[in-house]
């Protein structure tokens, strides 16, 4: 399996490309057995370095997700892999800061986080417009 795996792969660049089947979303995909297929990177992780544990994701560091380069992968937990993505509410979640330079220091129960400086000014023109409409 391995010299079939391999020999899907371009080694010519510092990212190794799948150059085998894609799924639509550009993670390589590869028939493991009759009837299974495995994501390409998972499968170069697992032949490279062993096998992955149950609770772990595989995430990419460099970002494309057509590489199977061992040196670009590493296993961790699904929230660290999701914080590290680049899906809108992923980056949101990295931001420190509101767009006025305030400090996002605000936490519903929902778990939206907000500026609570700008949240307080909002709210105080609300509340003055709303006198001045009844």
């Amino acid at each position: 399996m391995a010299e079939r795996f391999w020999a899907k792969v371009d080694t010519s660049g510092a990212c190794w490309i799948w150059m085998g089947a894609r799924r639509p979303n550009g993670y390589g995909n590869f028939k493991v057995r009759s009837y299974v297929t495995s994501a390409a990177h998972r499968v170069a992780w697992e032949l490279a370095r062993g096998p992955i544990p149950d609770d772990l994701h595989i995430d990419h560091l460099c970002r494309n997700t057509s590489c199977v380069n061992p040196e670009h992968l590493e296993p961790v937990t699904p929230q660290e892999n999701w914080r590290r993505g680049i899906s809108p509410p992923a980056m949101n979640a990295r931001k420190l800061r509101c767009p006025l330079d305030h400090p996002i220091d605000g936490l519903r129960k929902s778990g939206y986080r907000f500026c609570r400086k700008c949240h307080a000014d909002a709210e105080r023109v609300r509340r003055a417009s709303r006198i001045f409409h009844t």
